[in-house]
């Protein structure tokens, strides 16, 4: 199971909402680029971007700072917030990001998405961000009448590379990761599943990963964002990786 450490870009910062509120920002540091080499230095291979601003703006608002993270950090970087287009796509791609995150696209214009996903085969994934059960958008201002699974079902042929699930009412909270729902996503698509939201500290890490080699040779799930138990000190980093790797 991966372990996607987190990078929220608001004002070119790095940040962490409370509930995707931008109103409710910690500032955790100024240089994403150095941010994303000390995950480097702690054995992450894949890192999580998203432009919190890009995401309310539906196209880039944190260029610069995406494009230094990208030259500094030797692994993976995925990449969401306002990637609503084809030029967009192509571009982030041309610039080295390894997989573009769609979550408003993949509700409002999911052939759009679906098209990317063949044509960038193993390069889309799908974000399902979940408020009570259903999906958010707009940079989750706005919720939908559409429940998770049956979002996350659409794009089931479609070549998607796996289902980014965040339960909105944990993220940036610390209160857990919702396993129940996460697992119970993973049973029902037959796409590979990452777990968002609320994780605390290592146990959210092992009994994911527990689950992760249950569901083996299903979709299953493929890993877990991170981001505030890893600034607040409460979940180390490396630690996470190794426990992810032998579990």
């Amino acid at each position: 199971m991966i372990v996607f450490p987190a990078i929220d870009l608001k004002g070119g910062q790095v940040v962490r909402l409370a509930e995707g509120d931008m109103a409710r920002a910690t500032v955790y540091g100024d240089d994403p680029a150095a941010q994303a080499l000390l995950f480097a230095e702690a054995g992450a291979e894949h890192l999580h971007v998203v432009d919190l601003d890009g995401s309310f703006a539906g196209k880039a608002e944190n260029r610069e700072a995406v494009e230094a993270i990208v030259a500094a950090f030797p692994g993976y970087v995925q990449l969401g917030g306002g990637i609503r287009t084809r030029e967009a796509v192509e571009g982030w791609f041309d610039l080295g990001v390894a997989r573009i995150v769609m979550g408003t696209a993949a509700l409002k214009d999911p052939q759009f998405v679906k098209d990317m996903a063949r044509e960038f085969e193993g390069g889309i994934v799908v974000a399902v961000d979940a408020k009570d059960g259903m999906v958010a958008t707009e940079g989750w201002a706005e919720v939908s009448d559409v429940p998770v699974a049956d979002l996350a079902r659409r794009f089931e042929d479609a070549g998607v590379a796996s289902v980014l699930f965040t339960d909105i009412g944990r993220d940036g909270l610390l209160k857990g990761c919702n396993i129940d729902s996460t697992v119970d996503l993973a049973r029902r698509v037959d796409i590979p599943v990452i777990a968002s939201g609320g994780v605390k500290g290592l146990d959210d890490i092992h009994l994911l990963a527990l689950h992760a080699k249950s569901l083996e040779g299903s979709g299953g799930i493929e890993g877990v964002i991170t981001g505030r138990a890893l600034y607040d000190g409460r979940l180390d980093l490396a630690t996470a990786i190794a426990m992810a790797a032998r579990t």
